[in-house]
């Protein structure tokens, strides 16, 4: 709203019913046609690769927001994609600040290099109030303190958190805040993160209302040391959605007290893993690569189980009982696995329902 900038046909941005995407990769794209977006509940925005940093003269990153804030209010925006774009942090965390009076809910950064300082701390969090931040593939000229910095734009009540291709998960815990609300943490997607890294991820004492973590393609070796990790970050989860390097792990593992959900569907097991929690509501080893229904002494004492998509089992069969006490279950779909995923499991019992 506070851009200023000449119009030039044709219209970058199409708006259809409560959805509108702009393509900004037009050699000198008019930023004034994302006004078309303005009653939309869903936008998208391709800023097509270019550095945003000429727009530092012709933005006021802290003007005074009085006169718009009526008009931001009305918004129907709820959910923001912004992908393909070199961006200053002054104009991101100045987007922020007046996307604060806005009901914005969900907010995804893909593919962006931000650059520059960022503005002086604040007290208080002046950005919107989401439930979801997806970030994949940003980087950051402050490196490891980038969480930190973002957090203080956002208000507290984050509830979904989901970081892939991150250049930096060693993120500077002394000086992140906690997340009170945060109860959804998906770091799938990272390769090179592992078990070291995920305990540097993993704030101690920063994620006290955390329930579900994934953690797929992320450098996971062995249960034994997936269950170290979490240990040493301090977290209890009641669901954990993962992929292994090992398969086979190890049998000594002190898994998280309240885990009942553990999924390990499309991670190419052979076998059943050692080392598993003892007791479980939910496990999904849905389309691995089991040639053989496993036995009791095999799984642990589970409500629920999914063995989906297997070999073993014929083609025309979807469900049976074990042990007349474990269902075997439908698995969700391959594009479901990352964090939709995981907000299945924190349905617990009532996925399998």
């Amino acid at each position: 709203l506070l851009v200023h900038a000449s119009p030039a046909p044709p219209e970058p941005c199409e708006l259809d019913e409560e959805s509108c995407s702009c393509n900004f990769s037009d050699p000198k794209p008019d930023w004034s046609s994302a006004f078309n977006c303005l009653g939309a509940a869903d936008v998208e925005l391709y800023g097509g690769g270019r550095s945003l940093e000429y727009l530092l003269k012709r933005v006021d990153t802290e003007a005074d927001l009085g006169q718009f804030t009526d008009i931001i209010k009305s918004l129907s925006l709820k959910r923001l994609t912004v992908r393909a774009a070199r961006i200053p942090s002054r104009i991101l965390f100045g987007a922020l600040r007046v996307l604060g009076i806005s009901g914005l809910q969900e907010l995804t950064l893909e593919n962006l290099e931000v650059t520059g300082t960022a503005p002086p701390p604040l007290l208080e969090a002046t950005g919107p109030d989401l439930n979801i931040l997806n970030l994949r593939n940003v980087s950051w000229a402050t490196r490891d303190a980038w969480l930190a910095e973002l957090q203080q734009w956002l208000k507290p009540g984050l509830k979904v958190l989901s970081i892939a291709q991150a250049h930096s998960l060693n993120f500077s815990c002394e000086q992140v805040r906690v997340f009170p609300a945060l109860s959804t943490l998906d770091l799938s997607d990272n390769p090179e993160l592992g078990e070291r890294g995920l305990i540097s991820a993993l704030c101690p004492l920063k994620f006290p209302t955390l329930q579900v973590l994934a953690l797929r393609n992320a450098g996971m070796e062995t249960p034994s040391g997936v269950c170290s990790a979490l240990a040493a970050a301090r977290v209890q989860l009641q669901g954990l959605d993962l992929r292994l390097r090992d398969a086979a792990g190890a049998p000594s593992c002190d898994w998280p007290s309240q885990l009942n959900s553990l999924n390990l569907s499309f991670t190419g097991l052979k076998q059943v893993p050692k080392g598993l929690p003892a007791k479980l509501s939910v496990l999904d080893l849905s389309y691995n690569r089991l040639d053989r229904n496993p036995s009791p002494d095999e799984l642990p004492q589970v409500g629920n189980l999914s063995l989906k998509g297997n070999p073993f089992l014929d083609s025309e069969s979807h469900s049976e009982k074990y042990n007349s006490g474990v269902v075997t279950a439908g698995a969700p779909s391959s594009q479901a696995v990352a964090l939709s995923g995981t907000l299945a499991l924190l349905l617990g019992d009532r996925l399998f329902v």
